[in-house]
């Protein structure tokens, strides 16, 4: 048996089978009723004092946006601008429902592109995985959605990082949807067992069988 947190559970089934396949390097995000990130570093998950919390890091406000966000501890931060409560806090209606037109759309890709940008310049992953129910934009659309995160992404960086991943050419495969699709976490607990195996059989010696 293997315990880890589900955005980490996906990223490993992400990493086995879907979109981060032979990589080594990656970040996992979920952004849906919350948001939440797993990274892999040199093929492990990290770890630490808790498990990381990408969806609470602090988020700009930009001139003339008064939205407070919906995060109870925090408010304006990532979970608080770009979750599914916080989008429906702020156009008053869920995201599955949004006019492709809506300005809440603007806002939250914005805010979206800037959060992995940070994320980006913390853990220099070599691909982002952003799944979740956000992530297929409502009525706006998966393709336009990521279209949106990549442009606010790269201007977020202001072509700060220079690699071929995150140019013009190279961001369509840098920030990616989950290979896996809704069964990112459900593959991630397959992995997790896969992993807890390889680790018993590993430690356990031939005279204990």
């Amino acid at each position: 048996m293997g315990f880890d947190t589900d955005v980490n559970g996906a990223a490993l089934g992400e990493g086995r089978w879907g979109a981060a396949r032979g990589l080594d390097d990656f970040v996992y995000v979920t952004a849906g009723t919350g948001i939440g990130g797993g990274a892999v570093a040199g093929g492990r998950v990290v770890h630490g004092l808790v498990h990381p919390e990408m969806g609470h890091i602090q988020m700009p406000r930009p001139s003339g946006d008064d939205f407070a966000g919906a995060c109870p501890y925090h408010g304006r931060c990532w979970e608080g601008l770009c979750s599914g409560p916080a989008i429906a806090a702020r156009a008053g209606m869920p995201a599955e429902d949004l006019p492709a037109d809506h300005p809440a759309w603007a806002a939250v890709i914005r805010s979206m592109g800037q959060a992995l940008a940070t994320l980006t310049c913390v853990l220099s992953p070599r691909r982002i995985v952003l799944g979740g129910s956000v992530r297929k934009g409502g009525r706006l659309g998966e393709e336009r959605f990521f279209a949106g995160v990549r442009r606010a992404f790269r201007e977020a960086l202001a072509d700060y990082v220079q690699a071929p991943a995150v140019s013009e050419r190279g961001i369509d495969s840098f920030i990616v949807p989950p290979g896996l699709g809704d069964d990112a976490g459900v593959c991630g607990a397959i992995a997790l067992a896969y992993e807890a195996m390889a680790a018993g059989v590993a430690t356990v010696s031939p005279a204990a069988h």
